[in-house]
């Protein structure tokens, strides 16, 4: 069990079930400002990943991709991109490379999800 992580990495020792109580973890600034972020799992070797995202109200980006699927499930708020404003309990998802914009007018907390395109080898 893991308490006073972090966060939790994967690697090839990793094994088992894991904890982590994100309530104590401090927020750190991204490298947009109005946008903080929580990193709650990660995976170096394919680079997918578990975030908390907190936008300030009215912080917004310029559009941008990921190389990984990017999913966002709105916890608080509202968050917007240039197709529509998504709000709490609302989800969206994108395939890797998709440009898009980020926002939000009043503020907003999400659930982000990086996830790798490719399938594991059976």
């Amino acid at each position: 069990m893991i308490s006073s992580a972090m966060r939790v990495a994967l690697g090839p020792d990793v094994r088992g079930s894991h904890f982590l109580d994100a309530t104590a973890l401090q927020w750190q600034p991204s490298d947009t400002p109005g946008f903080d972020l929580v990193t709650l799992f990660e995976n170096p070797s394919n680079g997918e990943s578990t975030a908390l995202m907190r936008v300030e109200p009215d912080a917004s980006t310029g559009s941008h991709s990921h190389d990984l699927f990017e999913e966002i499930y709105v916890l608080d708020g509202d968050f917007s991109d240039e197709e529509r404003t998504y709000l709490r309990g609302q989800y969206c998802v994108r395939s890797p490379g998709t440009l898009h914009t980020a926002a939000s007018e009043h503020g907003c907390v999400l659930l982000l999800i990086y996830r790798s395109t490719a399938a594991p080898s059976p």
